[in-house]
């Protein structure tokens, strides 16, 4: 007896530990060994908070202001709270389940017929339930909501990286509605007070009216366009307000957009270690082994469950003299499985296969984004490096122009045709180079998002 008893566990002991389903092998890179208009060609990769390379204290402090307070951030370390839960709960039902029960009652009717003597009854007991897990079922839901758990502690890495980027570049499209605010209120200071003498010049009947109504005009184009920036502003503002996770009002701002540094050349690394740097592949890779974990559980789903039931306690057939009760127990033990279900259990694998199918294509596509993303930022700032030394250039010959018009109107040498051209060159030219510049210093942003930069620290 006791040889088949040992038998009988040892058999036991086996099947539990088989586990049915495939085990995760993570996904090997085999791509290039270097970016596309990497001009760097180093093999190492900044990881600081290089949002301080900007130089510019005012912008540090609402990224920090950002990371404590945004609601994006807190909803991403709540998921994270549910994820443990969820993991600690699946852990918990591989074990047995224990609880109690108490019964009391008497009377003189039972089955359903009228009886000649009064019976009472009590009883008092813990009760134990637990399924065995054969086939490796728990260990496979474990595994999955382990990679889970995972995955949303990377959902918060990607969170946190997209809203650094998204505060640093919305305080740039800031300071550049400033800037082009600050333009247009030069630019109608000028043309205010140019309209001021062109009103006394054809006063005097010196010039014709066409040229005061062509400077009439110009003086309202840039009148429009100061409550035009002033908009802009207020509503950058309240966008870069709801980032930090505070109510819409006025942001201070640091130094001026023309004033903003550059940061220095960024060491892209190699594209093999991007994989491991953004935490959106890292999750997309947690997702996919979550749900390759989810095959063993449906495949486990196929194959017969032992459950065992016991209980160990008081009864009596007395409830008014429990004493002459005595000690109750009883044991169980059931096998069930699936007989005839018509293909139901073969397809729930087939779903998971799919699935799982489904998140290494979701996977494969994040990689090829994520490296879309660095070779798109690469050469935006390559080229608009080149851009913006002409627009540079452009502006100084355009503000130069003007100047010499002026001159060559007042001495009656031109036309005012000639004035009013190299006004709007003037005014597109410091517009457009304000934009470039914009652009530019979101691009810097874009490529440290892009190569997934600075959130491995512990900070």
């Amino acid at each position: 007896m006791k040889k088949i008893i040992l038998y009988i566990v040892a058999v036991l002991t086996l099947v539990s530990g088989c586990t049915l389903g495939p085990d995760f092998k993570a996904p090997e890179y085999k791509g290039s060994d270097a970016f596309r208009f990497d001009s760097t060609l180093t093999d190492s990769v900044v990881n600081l908070k290089w949002w301080t390379l900007f130089n510019d204290p005012v912008l540090d402090t609402l990224v920090v202001t950002a990371l404590k307070q945004n609601k994006d951030v807190l909803i991403a370390a709540a998921r994270i709270d549910a994820a443990k839960a969820k993991l600690g709960y699946t852990k918990a039902e591989q074990w047995p389940t224990v609880g109690f029960s108490t019964n009391a009652g008497g009377g003189n009717f039972g089955a359903g017929m009228l009886q000649n003597n009064t019976s009472s009854a009590f009883s008092a007991y813990p009760e134990m339930y637990w399924e065995i897990g054969f086939w490796g079922k728990y260990r496979r839901m474990n595994e999955s909501e382990r990679a889970n758990l995972l995955a949303t502690e990377y959902g918060k890495k990607t969170v946190q990286l997209g809203l650094i980027s998204t505060v640093i570049q919305t305080y740039f499209t800031l300071l550049n509605s400033r800037n082009k605010l600050k333009i247009a209120q030069r630019t109608f200071n000028t043309r205010d007070s140019a309209l001021l003498i062109i009103q006394e010049r054809y006063n005097f009947g010196i010039i014709p009216e066409i040229d005061l109504n062509q400077s009439q005009i110009q003086r309202e184009i840039s009148a429009a366009a100061i409550p035009q920036y002033k908009r802009e502003i207020a509503l950058t503002e309240n966008t870069l307000s709801i980032l930090i996770g505070e109510t819409p009002k006025a942001i201070e701002t640091g130094k001026d957009l023309i004033e903003q540094e550059f940061p220095p050349d960024i060491p892209q690394g190699l594209p093999a270690d991007l994989i491991k740097r953004r935490p959106d592949i890292q999750a997309a890779e947690a997702q996919y082994a979550a749900q390759n974990a989810r095959i063993g559980v449906a495949e486990a789903m196929r194959w017969p469950s032992l459950n065992l039931t016991g209980l160990l306690g008081y009864a009596s057939n007395d409830l008014l003299n429990i004493t002459s009760g005595g000690l109750a127990w009883s044991v169980a033990g059931s096998l069930t499985g699936p007989l005839f279900q018509f293909g139901k259990n073969k397809r729930r694998v087939e779903i998971e296969k799919h699935n799982t199918e489904v998140a290494l294509r979701q996977y494969e596509q994040t990689v090829l984004t994520a490296f879309k993303e660095v070779a798109d930022a690469l050469i935006a700032i390559e080229t608009l490096k080149e851009q913006i030394k002409s627009d540079k250039k452009r502006v100084a010959a355009a503000v130069n122009a003007e100047m010499l018009s002026n001159e060559r109107y007042n001495k009656g040498q031109t036309s005012y045709l000639e004035v009013l051209e190299s006004q709007r060159q003037s005014f597109d030219a410091k517009l457009n180079y304000s934009n470039t510049k914009s652009k530019l210093l979101a691009t810097y942003v874009a490529l440290y998002k892009a190569l997934g930069g600075g959130w491995i620290m512990p900070e």
